[in-house]
C-alpha cells in the first residue's frame, strides 16, 4: 500500500510553517517603522542603522563573537582529544567515564548555569580565582560545549575502518603519523560538525551566560532579554535578526566546506 503522498506533503508543509513562522515574522518586523506595537506602519531599515550607532549592541556583539569563537577553538581541541581517547584507549574505568560523558548533555541549563556560579564564587572565596566576567563565561561554555564534541568524535570514529590505522601501523607509521596523516583527515568533517554545533550553542545560549556574567560582558541573547523586558521593539527584531543571519552563514559555510572536501576526495 502506497503512503498517502498528498497527506505526507500537507504534514511536511505545516511542520515547516510551525518551524519557520515565528522566525520569518521576527526577520519582516525589523524592517517595521512602528516603534512600538506589532502593527505594520511602513518599511524601513533605520533599527538596522540603529544598531550601528548603539554602543551596547556594538559592546555585546564583540562579547559574543569573542565569547564563541574563543569557547568553541579550546572545547573543539578538548572535546576531539577527550573523543578520540575514549573511543580508541582502553584504561579502567572508560566505561564510567563514557556514560558520565553524557551528563552535561542531559543536566537542565538552569541547574548547569547554578552549579558552576556556585563554583566559581566558592573559588573566588578560598581561591582569588574567577572573578564574574567574560573569562568565566568562556570557561562555562567550554564546559558544557566538550561533551557534544566528544560524541560527534566518538560518531565519527565508530564508522571509520580500523583496518586503515592497522594498515599505516604495519607500514612502519608510529602513532603520530598514523593519526596526522590517516585519522585526522578521516575524522575531520566530525571536528568541523563539533565547532559548528560548539559555536551555534555558545552564539545563542542565555542561562549560562547570565548566570556567569559579570560588569562588561554582556552577550546579545543578555541585552535582548533586558531589552525585551521594556518591551517588544524593531530593534530587538533586528538584533535578532542578525543572530539568525550568522547562524545561516555559519552553518552554510560549513557545508560549502564538507562539499569541497568531498569533491577533492
Amino acid at each position: 500500500m502506497k503512503p498517502p503522498g498528498k497527506l505526507l506533503r500537507g504534514t511536511a508543509l505545516l511542520l515547516y510553517f510551525f518551524l519557520y513562522a515565528p522566525i520569518i515574522v521576527v526577520v519582516i518586523f525589523s524592517f517595521n517603522a512602528a516603534r512600538y506595537g506589532v502593527g505594520w506602519t511602513g518599511f524601513t531599515t533605520k533599527w538596522y542603522a540603529a544598531l550601528a550607532d548603539n554602543p551596547l549592541a556594538l559592546t555585546a556583539a564583540k562579547n559574543t563573537l569573542v565569547l564563541a569563537a574563543t569557547s568553541t577553538l579550546i572545547a573543539t581541541a578538548l572535546g576531539t582529544m577527550l573523543g578520540y581517547g575514549l573511543k580508541r584507549f582502553y584504561f579502567p574505568g572508560q566505561k564510567f567515564f563514557q556514560s558520565v560523558l553524557h551528563i552535561p548533555v542531559f543536566i537542565p541549563d538552569i541547574v548547569m548555569a547554578i552549579a558552576l556560579l556556585m563554583f566559581y564564587e566558592l573559588a573566588h572565596h578560598w581561591l582569588g580565582w574567577f572573578e564574574l566576567g567574560l573569562t568565566t563565561m568562556i570557561l562555562a561554555h567550554v564546559t558544557f560545549q566538550i561533551p557534544f564534541v566528544a560524541i560527534i568524535i566518538q560518531a565519527r570514529l565508530a564508522g571509520l575502518d580500523p583496518a586503515l590505522e592497522e594498515a599505516a601501523r604495519d607500514l612502519g607509521a608510529n602513532e603520530w603519523q598514523t593519526f596526522r596523516r590517516i585519522t585526522l583527515p578521516l575524522i575531520f568533517p566530525g571536528i568541523l560538525a563539533g565547532a559548528m554545533l560548539a559555536f551555534t550553542l555558545s552564539l545563542d545560549d542565555f542561562v549560562v551566560s547570565f548566570f556567569t556574567s559579570g560588569p562588561g560582558s554582556q552577550t546579545l541573547p543578555i541585552l535582548i532579554y533586558s531589552s525585551v523586558k521594556r518591551g517588544l521593539t524593531p530593534d530587538i527584531n533586528a538584533l535578532a535578526t542578525l543572530m539568525i543571519l550568522a547562524s545561516l552563514a555559519a552553518t552554510l559555510a560549513l557545508t560549502l566546506l564538507q562539499r569541497k572536501k568531498a569533491v577533492h576526495k
